[in-house]
């Protein structure tokens, strides 16, 4: 524990009114909303990673549904002849593909999960994915909406060779209205794009992810992400207002309101909401927008345990309360593997057990500053806090926030990562990380060396949501560490009342495990909607439930 004369230094350098400078002084249309990613594209690792495994050599047990036709030359023809340009058509079918050209779209940006695709379509429009999903309807060919591929789940790839259908050609904003906010966009618009495009507006998408840079807003409703504003914004359960969707048969559902309130029926855009193309296809999305903050500020801070990062939480929430956006939990682990990797400068001097990063959000630069400053003043005379710092300008500002968006990409740097999106009460979520390295350390799996298959384990994630990112950084996909982690995390997770996946979906990987959060009666009314929208099963076969 720090002693006080040590706290003194580090309470003036936080206090500092230069280092207090909110990043909207420096530049309020960028700077005031996080529209500048600080996360580059995600992409696959260089030809010197090991070779991806199929899903179907890592799955043996999942086999092909035997009610499903083989692609033949008179269906790409077919599919040539409504889509028109060549550029919307990947066939390697009839013809040889590059496998560069091709395996974007058949494996996951973890190299986990990778399928046998031959066919890619990529329709300009939400008429031509009805004649798209109409024809496979007919014709017994199973298929796989796919956004920007940056899912963590398998949910976006193939599994064996059904066709992808990519909207990455559907990318058009098509309505925002200045007074409500509410923006109508079509689903292959790029996250990243949308928010730049509001930010030019005055407001800002409620949704925010480190893979904002590549993600698509279809994608981002279908598996109902979560993100790093939903402590101030809420759920896309609450933010999306009318979806147009395309289902299994082809016909379009236009359900794009843009009314906030329309208590008339059944509420049907929620199910497809987190559905992950399971009973139909997400073509455009309608959702409500809030004003930009023009002042916003980013506090990275050092705590010596969990105990007194709740502390923390408790207290940003009583005295930081409208301003607080985002409150944001790293351990040491994550932030030792993000510096080993990165090889730059850590923006604390010391090194803690803990980290938080903490946003605040608001109308009033002075206002949120002072508010900030007594609350940092008190956290630290307090001795809940040990070190900090606070963002002076825009580079400042992105560099804080990449110590926490940087994780994710920097654990796959050895080979692999398993990683488990959870949902945990409060009080118990750092306690399963503990438990998890004890357990493999104590196998024997977990080391230095390359003759132990795991790196190191950590957790980070959203804090204000009770949501715990749970990794496991891997020399390669090892069997033996499969089997010490499930099901054993998902028998801790209903142990605790929790959700085995919180924001992520549940896709081929946890598929098997949904037991685990949802009763036998829940899921089989899941069953009966999928059956109902989708009786032939061609939807993104193989996953969810």
């Amino acid at each position: 524990m720090a002693s006080r004369s040590r706290l003194a230094p580090t309470l003036r350098r936080l206090a500092t009114p230069r280092l207090r400078k909110p990043v909207a002084a420096i530049n309020p249309t960028i700077c005031a909303a996080r529209c500048i990613s600080s996360t580059s594209t995600r992409r696959f690792r260089e030809s010197g990673a090991k070779p991806a495994k199929f899903t179907t050599d890592s799955y043996p047990e999942i086999k092909r549904d035997a009610r499903f036709a083989q692609l033949t030359k008179e269906h790409v023809d077919y599919f040539k002849s409504i889509l028109g340009k060549d550029s919307a058509v990947i066939d390697g079918v009839t013809v040889n593909v590059a496998e560069d050209d091709i395996e974007p779209f058949n494996l996951d940006w973890m190299r986990k999960f990778k399928g046998h695709c031959k066919l890619v379509l990529k329709p300009g429009s939400t008429e031509e994915v009805s004649k798209v999903l109409k024809y496979c309807n007919e014709n017994k060919l199973a298929v796989v909406p796919q956004g920007g591929n940056t899912g963590l789940v398998g949910g976006s790839v193939p599994v064996f060779d059904e066709i992808v259908v990519n909207t990455s050609r559907m990318n058009q904003i098509r309505f925002f209205d200045e007074v409500s906010g509410v923006l109508v966009a079509d689903a292959g618009v790029v996250l990243e794009a949308a928010d730049q495009f509001l930010a030019e507006k005055g407001y800002i998408f409620p949704l925010d992810l480190g893979a904002k840079g590549s993600c698509q807003i279809g994608g981002n409703v279908s598996t109902n992400a979560g993100g790093l504003r939903l402590l101030r914004y809420g759920s896309l359960h609450g933010t999306v207002l009318g979806l147009e969707v395309v289902l299994p048969d082809g016909t379009i559902v236009n359900d794009l309101s843009r009314l906030r309130k329309n208590n008339t029926g059944y509420d049907l855009k929620q199910l497809f909401i987190g559905a992950e193309g399971t009973i139909g296809m997400v073509t455009a999305v309608s959702i409500h927008c809030p004003q930009r903050s023009k002042a916003v500020n980013v506090a990275f801070l050092g705590v010596e345990s969990y105990e007194k990062l709740l502390h923390a939480f408790i207290e940003a929430k009583k005295q930081l309360g409208e301003i607080l956006s985002a409150f944001e939990l790293m351990d040491s682990q994550s932030q030792n593997i993000y510096h080993r990797v990165k090889q730059n400068k850590r923006p604390l001097d010391g090194e803690y057990p803990f980290y938080c990063l903490i946003e605040t959000s608001g109308s009033n630069s002075e206002h949120d500053s002072e508010k900030l400053e007594k609350f940092l003043e008190d956290i630290m005379s307090k001795e809940i806090v040990t070190d900090g710092v606070v963002a002076q300008d825009e580079t400042q500002f992105k560099s804080l926030w990449s110590q926490r968006e940087g994780i994710t990409e920097t654990l796959g740097h050895w080979g692999g990562v398993y990683k488990y999106d959870l949902s945990i009460p409060i009080e118990d979520m750092y306690k399963l990380v503990e438990d998890v390295r004890k357990r493999l350390a104590d196998a024997g799996l977990s080391g230095e060396t390359d003759e132990y298959p795991v790196v190191d384990v950590v957790g980070y994630g959203h804090m204000g949501d009770s949501n715990l990112h749970l990794n496991i950084a891997v020399r390669g996909y090892d069997k033996k560490v499969e089997d010490a982690l499930e099901p054993y995390v998902f028998e801790w997770i209903k142990g605790k009342n929790g959700s085995i996946s919180a924001e992520h979906g549940l896709g081929i990987a946890k598929k098997k495990y949904i037991g685990y959060s949802r009763d036998e009666t829940t899921i089989g009314l899941m069953k009966q909607i999928k059956n109902l929208f989708d009786p032939n099963g061609i939807m993104n076969p193989y996953k969810y439930i």
